[in-house]
């Protein structure tokens, strides 16, 4: 989510074009349409590789085996690995592609960009995330009657959680997503339209984990809730990727805030607001991000006129 403006040369895709001659074949595709090509190399490498888990006894039932439980569930097996091969591994290939080793090494220069124009970004990713969600389900009807306050296990859990989640989801999804796909989004489309078609790009990713143990609404999609689950899913994957894209922005493209952003979410909301708020429903979670996020994205939008920051291309 960048200041200085640097000429139209140091963008991924021209700087690439001048420094590796042009191949033909699917690499000179790759190479004209690096940005789809990384959306179709992500999606079909992690739903390829989420099939089986989608099959199971932990999705649809077709086959008749389990993945094993580590850390008291099924999906870091089932899910990491296509995750990892999605995001990850298809920045990677359309970097090296594309760019030769000078596109790997801008790519990974934003992955370890930990000097980010002022400390305080860190803190404010680390509070606001979790004022946002706790804020967003405050204002949910009944939430605020069974507010109660964390326990210690939950306060000595948060950290080591948080860690994990950067390390797994963060680390899986966000060097493609945000490291690969926004520069390139942006400079093609603006942030605010740009940040609307990534946001749906990776909602619509995770469509086929909603088949599965991982979906709040369950595997069967001749429900009401599995749809609204999947609708409300959708919705805040695109309202959290307008305040990521800002933050990404103001911290010279670095990809690690914009990691603990993600990372923090995940961790608020699969142990804090469960905590926090036990007689509410699980999927309210979702709506929380809705509302919460949704009310900063439109601020910033009305504030920043629809650029988010972004100030043109660097590197």
């Amino acid at each position: 989510m960048s200041t200085p403006t640097m000429p139209p040369r140091s963008a991924h895709h021209a700087e690439a074009r001048d420094s590796v001659p042009a191949p033909r074949g699917p690499a000179g595709v790759i190479r004209r349409h690096p940005l789809v090509a990384f959306f179709v190399l992500a999606y079909a490498a992690s739903w390829l590789a989420w099939l089986p888990y989608v099959l199971s006894g932990d999705g649809l039932g077709v086959l008749n085996f389990r993945f094993p439980r580590l850390l008291g569930d099924s999906q870091i097996p089932g899910v990491l690995p296509g995750a990892y091969l999605g995001p990850l591994g298809s920045a990677l290939v359309v970097s090296a592609i594309t760019g030769g080793r000078d596109g790997l090494r801008r790519w990974r220069q934003r992955l370890f960009r930990l000097r980010v124009g002022g400390w305080y970004w860190y803190p404010i990713v680390l509070i606001g995330v979790p004022v946002l969600l706790v804020g967003g389900t405050m204002a949910l009807p009944g939430a605020a009657a069974s507010l109660r306050a964390p326990s210690l296990a939950v306060v000595a859990g948060y950290l080591p959680l948080l860690v994990v989640q950067v390390l797994t989801t963060g680390m899986a999804e966000e060097p493609g997503w945000r490291d690969f796909a926004l520069p390139l989004i942006q400079r093609r489309h603006g942030a605010s339209l740009g940040t609307l078609i990534l946001g749906l790009v990776w909602g619509c990713w995770h469509l086929p984990l909603f088949f599965t143990s991982w979906s709040l609404g369950g595997t069967r999609p001749d429900t009401a809730h599995w749809w609204i689950t999947v609708g409300t899913f959708l919705l805040m994957a695109v309202a959290i990727s307008y305040l990521i894209t800002w933050v990404f922005n103001h911290t010279r493209e670095s990809l690690p805030v914009a990691l603990l952003l993600h990372a923090s979410n995940n961790t608020v909301a699969s142990l804090v607001l469960p905590e926090l708020f036990a007689d509410t429903h699980e999927s309210w979670m979702l709506t929380a991000g809705v509302i919460g996020y949704g009310t900063v994205a439109v601020i910033l939008l009305i504030v920043t006129r629809g650029r988010l920051a972004y100030r043109g291309p660097r590197d």
